[in-house]
């Protein structure tokens, strides 16, 4: 069997996406998607705890973040091709199938791995967002319409750009009124604002219209856990009782009290050991 090794890049599509993989070597993989508008960097405080606890973690900055993985127009950003940059990095590392973790958009990522792939994927742990299928679903029977406004007005060119880039006060409103910290919000205006992943990240956004309708169907075969916060102003609670409908495995759904959306940051203990739990109940 061959040795693990460190990476810090890897390759898929043409381009380059850069990865923190830290904690023990021969522990065993937690690979950790990160979500909008954020960068790898908010998984920081989350990784540290697994790795006191013997895990290895990957944490890619993902299509639109890294520098080197930036492709132009929406089409380059539907599910299909998030889904097939998650693949690559777990066939790059090489240790078989991995825990896997997504928050936000990492958590739509993270769902459409499992489902399409799940001969690399030992368990799944997602944060915030449910399956695709639930969040549809949510959208029709709750306020999760109201809910993701954003997200119809992400779909117009430029504009979001201007607004987030030019005008800081609709920056800090908006995400301050998530939840977010000053410190936070400074670590978006670096990496994502001046770090010039902003169109890549609203990219993911603006692709949705290419989902194909059998991504609101497909159901996830290997251990799940969703974990929802009552204090997120973008996810019903609705959205999350019916992910568990999706799940043709073990399944949990874990709801955080006074948490807002951005758990892996503001509750990092507390998702370290779900994660933990979730990966020991599927050995």
């Amino acid at each position: 069997m061959t040795a693990p090794r460190r990476i810090a890049t890897f390759d898929h599509d043409g381009l380059i996406f850069d990865v923190q993989d830290t904690g023990p070597l021969d522990g065993t993989v937690v690979v950790l998607l990160h979500g909008f508008p954020q960068t790898g960097a908010s998984w920081t405080e989350t990784a540290t705890l697994l790795h006191q606890r013997g895990y290895r973690t990957i944490v890619p900055d993902q299509r639109g973040y890294s520098p080197r993985a930036r492709p132009r127009g929406r089409y380059a950003y539907r599910s299909g091709r998030l889904v097939a940059d998650t693949v690559a990095l777990i066939e790059t590392l090489g240790a078989g199938p991995v825990h896997l973790v997504g928050h936000d958009w990492g958590a739509i990522a993270a769902w459409s791995t499992a489902a399409r792939r799940p001969d690399l994927v030992r368990s799944l742990t997602t944060v915030s967002v449910p399956h695709p299928g639930a969040f549809l679903r949510a959208m029709l029977t709750s306020d999760q319409l109201v809910r993701s406004y954003y997200m119809f007005l992400f779909q117009l060119p430029w504009l979001p750009e201007f607004a987030l880039r030019r005008l800081p006060r609709v920056l800090d409103r908006t995400l301050t009124g998530t939840g977010m910290t000053p410190d936070q919000i400074e670590q978006v205006r670096r990496d994502i604002v001046r770090g010039g992943a902003l169109t890549g990240g609203l990219n993911w956004y603006r692709a949705m219209p290419f989902l194909h309708p059998a991504a609101l169907r497909t159901r996830v075969t290997v251990p799940t856990t969703h974990v929802w916060s009552d204090g997120d102003t973008a996810l019903s609670r609705r959205s999350a009782e019916l992910a568990g409908q999706y799940v043709d495995a073990a399944y949990r759904l874990e709801v955080l009290t006074g948490v807002s959306h951005w758990v892996p940051e503001e509750a990092a203990a507390t998702l370290a050991a779900i994660i933990d739990r979730t990966a020991r109940e599927a050995a």
